[in-house]
């Protein structure tokens, strides 16, 4: 090029990127074409564009060569399989609906790598870190990991991404010597999270009308498929754990110890997800620390029985003044410290994750008075999916949309885009923050008061298989509407019928939002 030559690094038919590229390329195929991955073409290449571009111009710059971007890629294709932007069109396969969110995001990640490091290599896993960011930051209204549960055993497609993940992500990790990374981090979640869901918590998930407790939180979470990815793909960097074999072992364990602890006083699936990703990015900064109290890499005493004697037996270790007992005394008493301090910050952290603000009916100018509700309906095929959701269930429903439609008009007046958010999500969140705007650009506050006459619940699945079950709330009644100016006076006011279906979900945690408002269907 341009009278030069440069060297091209093309992959190796061997490398072990390759076929962990081809096992997540495998899912992303599966999650478009048999299990309604709320995710578009689009939105994968823009990640995985991004990372692959960024890769190569960085590298060039720094050898002179172009470099096949394959670790770059594998963190593009691991952000696109995880990250959900929910309000992207439910089927499109082909929208670009905020791309730019997924090549953002990416970018991030990637550039981390080269920003934070330590001895020569990076310090975080890249999509690890990006996305726990990027889920605290942006919030659960903007940005959501993928669901714990994807579909049930009946679907083809299921099985066949299970076998990817068991037997692609066991032959992988077994060749670069960390599959005891995986069966240590593995059994200690497994235990761990017997222990939450014996101690009673649960988890709204938006797949799930009634919280998840007990045995099927337990289920839920040690067989996600989500987890399993997790396990195989995420943990097991190899630039990102310790080098002997009981630095690995030990790591994932206490990768799960801290997963366990974050994930415990989530009340969301939400929480719950991004306090599983915040474990492996609490490890991968408390590495050099684990590290130094474990065996020499390679040496007679790298491995778990002879660790295990000598920790035993009091017997000097190697490369410290410290006995093996002694350093493994001061490691526990720092673990228990650290743990104790995450399990605290886990709690604090609940509300900043998933929860809805305090006292959220008590900012209402004008309480709903249950007893003025309409007669209430509700299709067989919604109490068949959950019992406690008959005509007196559905009734605690009704008043939280009267609430929230409310609660609407309330932010509107007050210009409060936090209210917003603790009522509506997702098109309905985007179109009410559109009002905000018009509002503040033309100094007129519309709002919209509803009486209704009746209403009728129905299951409602209209943001695809992975964007999860949401009531239809068909509604009828009149509406008025006020347009207010800046000093609060009426300028115009009407009253109009109205029959409309207000799309709901537990879509952040456990109150019921306000999602969509979409067409009447025809009758059936």
């Amino acid at each position: 090029m341009f009278g030069r030559t440069y060297p091209v690094v093309l992959p190796r038919i061997r490398d072990s990127r390759l076929h962990v590229a081809a096992i997540v390329i495998t899912l992303h195929t599966l999650g478009q074409v048999g299990l309604g991955f709320h995710v578009s073409v689009p939105q994968i290449l823009a990640a995985i564009l991004t990372t692959a571009v960024l890769q190569v111009a960085i590298t060039f710059r720094q050898t002179r060569s172009f470099v096949w971007p394959a670790s770059a890629m594998l963190t593009g294709s691991g952000i696109a399989l995880i990250l959900r932007v929910p309000t992207t069109p439910v089927g499109d396969h082909w929208t670009f609906h905020k791309w730019w969110l997924f090549s953002g995001i990416a970018a991030f990640s990637l550039l981390t790598k080269f920003m934070v490091r330590r001895n020569g290599s990076h310090v975080f896993n890249p999509s690890n870190v990006g996305l726990v960011i990027a889920f605290i930051v942006l919030g659960s209204s903007q940005v959501e990991p993928l669901d714990f549960w994807w579909a049930p055993l009946s679907n083809p497609s299921m099985v066949i991404a299970y076998a990817v993940i068991l037997v692609g992500g066991s032959l992988v990790t077994r060749r670069l010597g960390l599959i005891a990374t995986v069966i240590s981090f593995w059994l200690v979640l497994s235990a761990g999270t017997a222990v939450n869901a014996a101690s009673g918590q649960c988890f709204t998930a938006r797949w799930a009308f009634a919280p998840v407790c007990g045995s099927d939180l337990w289920v839920t979470i040690v067989t996600s498929p989500e987890i399993l990815i997790f396990t195989y793909f995420m943990i097991t960097d190899p630039r990102t754990v310790p080098l002997g074999r009981v630095g690995r072992t030990v790591f994932g364990a206490l990768v799960g110890v801290v997963c366990v602890l974050l994930m415990a006083p989530q009340q969301t699936e939400f929480g719950a997800k991004v306090a599983l990703l915040a474990g492996l990015t609490i490890m991968t900064m408390v590495r050099p620390l684990l590290e130094r109290h474990m065996p020499e890499p390679g040496s007679k005493g790298d491995t778990l029985r002879g660790f295990a004697r000598r920790v035993l037996n009091g017997e000097p270790g190697t490369g410290t003044v410290l006995t093996a007992r002694r350093r493994t005394g001061a490691l526990a008493l720092s673990a228990v410290v650290l743990l104790a301090g995450l399990s605290v910050a886990g709690r604090s952290a609940q509300g900043i994750l998933a929860g809805e603000p305090e006292n959220l009916v008590g900012r209402l100018a004008t309480r709903v008075d249950p007893a003025t509700f309409p007669a209430i309906a509700v299709d067989e095929e919604v109490i068949n999916w959950n019992h406690e959701i008959d005509v007196d269930g559905a009734r605690a429903i009704v008043l939280t949309l009267a609430e929230n439609l409310a609660l609407e008009n309330q932010a509107l007046r007050d210009n409060d885009a936090a209210l917003l958010t603790a009522v509506a999500h997702g098109d309905r969140l985007e179109s009410m923050q559109a009002g905000l705007r018009r509002a503040a650009s033309s100094g007129l506050v519309a709002t919209s008061s509803y009486d209704f006459d009746d209403v009728r619940v129905t299951l409602l699945v209209p943001f695809g298989r992975q964007d999860g079950l949401s009531l239809g709330m068909i509604s009828r009644g009149t509406v008025t509407t006020e347009t207010r100016n800046r000093a609060g006076d009426i300028v115009s006011r009407g009253s109009a019928p109205f029959e409309t279906m207000w799309a709901m979900r537990r879509a952040t945690g456990s109150r019921w939002l306000v999602v969509a408002e979409l067409p009447v269907p025809t009758a059936r």
